[in-house]
Order: C-alpha cells, then structure tokens, then sequence
C-alpha cells in the first residue's frame, strides 16, 4: 500500500494491485451483468420467446427475473455491496445458462459453448474469495469480515450452484428436437 501526502497535509492511501485488481473485476462482471440485464428487460417478449424456446416453463417469468437479478447482481458487484451474494446471483445465472443452452454445444463461444458462462462464474467466485477491498461498500460498512475467503467463495458457488439447480429442476425441461 502506498501513502500519498502533500494533499493540504492529510495523509490519503491509494489503491494498491489487490485493490485495481478488485476493482477492475467487480466493475468488469458488474458491468458485464447490468447489460446483459438491460438488454433482457429492454427486449422482455423477444427474451421471454427465447426462454421458451429453450425450453423453460414461464417464459414471461423467466425473463422478468432474469433482467433483475442480471441487473440487481451486477449494481451490487460494481458497488461492492453484498458481494459474495451478487457473486453467488452471477454464479447461478450463468449455470442455468450453461446447463440450458451451452454445454452441448462445446466449450467455445463462436459455437455457443460454455466458454463465456464459465468465465464469469469462476471470476466471480474468485472476486467473493478476494473480497470487494477498502473502496466499496462492504469495506466502507465492515460487511463479510467474519468469513474467510475460502468461506466467501464456497458461499458464492455453494448458493449460485443450488439455486440454479433449483431454478433447473423447477422451471426448466430439454427441449425437444427440431423436426427436418
């Protein structure tokens, strides 16, 4: 950590590489989330159709709830507020969405595949590991001290893996085939 003076003689600490690094990922999947769900919510039909072709039971409902939880968990991550939550709401969404639609289609994200959905979820276990750091709103409040940061990312893909399960089981059936 570096201390910077010569501010009217007040002593300010600026942001060391765990901190940029924290930043940068929250900011990064927070952002990330908050257009995915605006493009969900701005497109609330044509996302609800897609839901359905995919093969989720209430669709309409599917796609309301997907536009907030995409934008909820991002403003959260962006602001480091309840971040193993917001990282666990990331942790889920992309599950479904691997499970649903990605994972037969192989890793690669040109062909569909998981790669994407894989990413932003192990990132955002990785950033409730790390914790949100001293410029965020847990540090500012104290939030998430009492857990370590192994404890803080069993908590984000603990929470994100059984409800996306539940999500699964509940709302979601295979599609069947495309007739020729």
């Amino acid at each position: 950590m570096y201390v910077l003076a010569g501010n009217g003689g007040k002593v300010a600490e600026a942001m060391n590489g765990v901190d940029v690094a924290r930043y940068a990922l929250r900011t990064v999947i927070g952002g990330t989330m908050i257009a995915h769900g605006m493009r969900h919510g701005r497109t609330l039909d044509g996302t609800a159709g897609w839901f359905r072709s995919v093969g989720f039971r209430r669709p309409r409902l599917q796609a309301a709830a997907s536009a907030v939880v995409e934008i909820g968990a991002g403003a959260a991550l962006v602001a480091g507020a309840a971040t193993p939550l917001a990282a666990s709401a990331v942790v889920g969404t992309m599950a479904v969405a691997a499970r649903s639609v990605h994972l037969s289609n192989g890793f690669f994200v040109v062909d569909e595949g998981y790669e994407f959905v894989l990413n932003l979820g192990a990132a955002s276990v990785a950033l409730a590991a790390l914790g949100p750091g001293r410029f965020s709103v847990d540090g500012a409040l104290g939030w998430g001290r009492g857990l370590t940061g192994p404890q803080r990312a069993a908590l984000a893909a603990g929470l994100g893996l059984g409800a996306a399960a539940a999500q699964l089981a509940v709302y979601w059936r295979h599609p069947e085939p495309q007739q020729a």
